[in-house]
């Protein structure tokens, strides 16, 4: 029985056509869309690029600028194929396509679906390139005369600025690394090399944050030195009153960043799926009912449409035992030293010559 069977006279099998022409261009605007999301996404990631760890976090935006491109060519087709059929006797020249047309569109809209569940799924992986690039980001902060890493100090300032956040997880993070190059230290103090000298790595810390950490919305004068030190300021104590400088972490403002233009990109992508799903179920219904069309031979008759001829189960059985028939005819029997032709029949007669005539045995010597 066939699944979900609609009768088209020949003027809604005309309209369907027309409308299904005028979806297909939609299509390729929406694939348009989705190239183009997943080309802001790609310059997005690559902007922060060197405060991410080399961790494979391309794999969406590539996805997307993929698909994209395959929507506008498959749709560009979709739409030729359904504007030629809004005449039945131009449907001969697609009859053979539609049917793998539809079966690639319907594999496409998988892919469709995939790339939106992607979007979704990447916030682990975005999490870690985040948490291990900004980690050693902030370590290198001071390398601002090492070649490779001279860029690293102006690109954490900026992004401290721009997102109002400090260190990595926050600004406690800066009192673990040295961030202030020996080259601006001042060796002949000695509270520098007492410093230097209680550290076992020999490492100056100290409990300060850079400039751009600091809160621009305090009214107090920002305190970016000596802030755990009650004593070294006026009317001051950091651990109950609220600290002039950014509170929350630079990975946890980069990762909602990239998770609202994600769960965005995510929905459109979604939507995208559904219309190109609709689309589709409109053209298996508008090749069956020009198929039926034809088979009844007369053009202006009414035609059943559906979207399986078979139930689920029945179209699943008949695919299967389609995959079946092909393994066996691919299989060689093993059983015959892998000879296939060795119980074959020989058909032709041996030719003896010109006169045909078996040779006469020669007995052996004894």
């Amino acid at each position: 029985m066939a699944v979900l069977r609609m009768k088209f006279t020949k003027n809604k099998r005309d309209k369907l056509a027309q409308m299904l022409w005028i979806l297909n261009w939609i299509s390729v605007l929406t694939g348009i869309l989705l190239f183009s999301l997943g080309l802001f996404l790609k310059v997005e990631i690559n902007k922060r690029g060197e405060l991410m760890a080399e961790r494979d976090v391309q794999y969406v935006p590539n996805m997307l600028i993929a698909v994209g491109l395959i929507a506008c060519a498959i749709n560009f087709l979709g739409g030729k194929i359904c504007y030629d059929c809004v005449d039945t006797t131009k449907f001969l020249r697609w009859k053979l396509i539609m049917l793998p047309y539809i079966i690639c569109t319907f594999f496409f809209t998988f892919c469709v679906l995939v790339g939106a569940l992607m979007c979704y799924s990447m916030h682990g992986e975005l999490e870690e390139s985040l948490n291990l690039g900004l980690t050693d980001a902030i370590r290198f902060y001071k390398d601002t005369d090492t070649p490779g890493r001279c860029f690293l100090k102006r690109t954490v300032d900026m992004l401290q600025i721009e997102f109002h956040c400090c260190g990595n997880n926050g600004y406690r993070d800066w009192f673990y690394i040295q961030w202030i190059s020996n080259r601006y230290l001042d060796m002949s103090q000695k509270e520098v090399v007492d410093r230097l000298r209680s550290n076992v790595e020999g490492k100056y810390l100290v409990d300060g944050v850079p400039f751009s950490c600091c809160n621009t919305n305090s009214p107090r004068p920002c305190i970016q030195q000596r802030i755990t030190n009650n004593s070294a300021h006026f009317n001051y104590e950091h651990q109950t009153e609220e600290l002039n400088l950014w509170s929350k972490g630079c990975r946890q403002a980069l990762l909602e960043y990239y998770t609202d233009i994600m769960q965005s990109i995510g929905l459109t992508v979604l939507i995208t799926w559904l219309f190109e799903l609709s689309v589709l179920t409109g053209v298996r219904y508008l090749q069956t009912s020009l198929e039926n069309v034809v088979r009844l031979g007369d053009l202006n008759s009414e035609s059943d449409g559906w979207l399986l001829e078979n139930g689920f189960m029945e179209t699943a059985r008949t695919n299967l035992n389609i995959i079946k028939c092909l393994g066996k005819g691919n299989q060689i029997d093993t059983a015959n030293n892998g000879d296939p032709n060795i119980n074959v029949p020989s058909t032709s007669k041996a030719h003896y010559g010109p006169d045909n005539v078996p040779p006469k045995e020669t007995p052996e010597a004894s």
